[in-house]
C-alpha cells in the first residue's frame, strides 16, 4: 500500500494526463450542475423565505425529504426519463455528460433552495417593505436582497457544490463511467478499487481532499465574515 501512495503521489507531481482529465471532467460537471441548480433554486428560496403562502409548508418538507435522498434514486428517477424507454429517451442524453449533469443539479437543488429559505428568513424582517417604500420594483428587490444574504448563499452554493463533487451513484448510473469521456473522480475511485489498482484511486482520492479542503476553507470564510 506505501508502494501504491508513493506511485499516487507520482502521477500527480508528473501531471499525469488521465488523472487530471478526470479531476477536470468531475469539476466541470459539479460546477456546470452548481450553477444550474443555482438558477432554479435562488428565486424558489427567496420566494420562501419572504412569502408565506398557502402551502409553503409543505414545499419545505418535500426540500427537507430530497435533501436526504440517496443518491442512486435521484440517478434512478433521472435514468427513468431519459433512457431509450423514458419520455425524454429520443434526446440521447443517456451516459453522456448532460446526463450527469442534470442528475447533479437535482441532487444539488433541495440542497440549495432549503438553505437560501433559511438565510433570506433570517433577514430583516423590514427589509422587504423598506424597499418597497423607496419604490424598488421586484428585480431591484430580488437583487438587493440577495446582497443582503450573499454571505449565506455563497455558503449554500458551497454546499450543493460539495454535495455532488463527492457522488457517486448518480455519475454511475447516467454517466456510465466511460473513459475519457463520463469518467468522474468518485466514480474512477470505485473502479480502480475494486480491480485492487490503487495507484490512480489514491490520486484522485487526494485530489478529492484538497477540494473538500478549498471548499471548506471558503465555507468557514464566508460564515466568519457573515457574523
Amino acid at each position: 500500500m506505501d508502494g501504491a501512495f508513493v506511485q499516487a503521489i507520482k502521477l500527480l507531481i508528473s501531471l499525469d494526463k488521465e488523472t487530471y482529465f478526470i479531476a477536470g471532467t468531475s469539476l466541470r460537471f459539479a460546477l456546470s450542475s452548481t450553477l444550474l441548480s443555482a438558477i432554479i433554486s435562488l428565486p424558489i428560496g427567496v420566494l420562501l423565505g419572504l412569502s408565506n403562502f398557502r402551502g409553503r409548508r409543505s414545499i419545505i418538507a418535500v426540500l427537507n425529504t430530497l435533501m436526504a435522498m440517496p443518491t442512486v434514486v435521484i440517478g434512478l428517477f433521472v435514468y427513468s426519463l431519459i433512457s431509450r424507454q423514458g419520455s425524454l429517451g429520443y434526446l440521447g442524453l443517456l451516459f453522456n455528460p448532460p446526463a450527469i449533469i442534470i442528475g447533479q443539479t437535482v441532487l444539488a437543488f433541495p440542497i440549495i433552495a432549503s438553505m437560501v429559505n433559511t438565510s433570506i428568513g433570517r433577514l430583516d424582517g423590514n427589509l422587504r417593505e423598506t424597499l418597497v417604500t423607496l419604490g424598488a420594483g421586484r428585480t431591484r428587490i430580488f437583487f438587493t436582497i440577495l446582497w443582503e444574504a450573499r454571505f449565506s448563499l455563497v455558503t449554500a452554493l458551497l454546499a450543493g457544490f460539495g454535495r455532488v463533487i463527492g457522488e457517486v451513484g448518480v455519475s454511475m448510473m447516467l454517466g456510465g463511467n466511460i473513459r475519457w469521456w463520463t469518467r468522474t473522480i468518485t466514480t474512477t475511485i470505485s473502479l480502480e478499487t475494486s480491480k485492487g489498482q490503487f495507484e490512480l484511486a489514491l490520486a484522485l482520492g487526494i485530489v478529492l481532499m484538497v477540494i473538500a479542503f478549498i471548499v471548506n476553507f471558503i465555507t468557514h470564510w464566508t460564515v466568519k465574515h457573515e457574523s
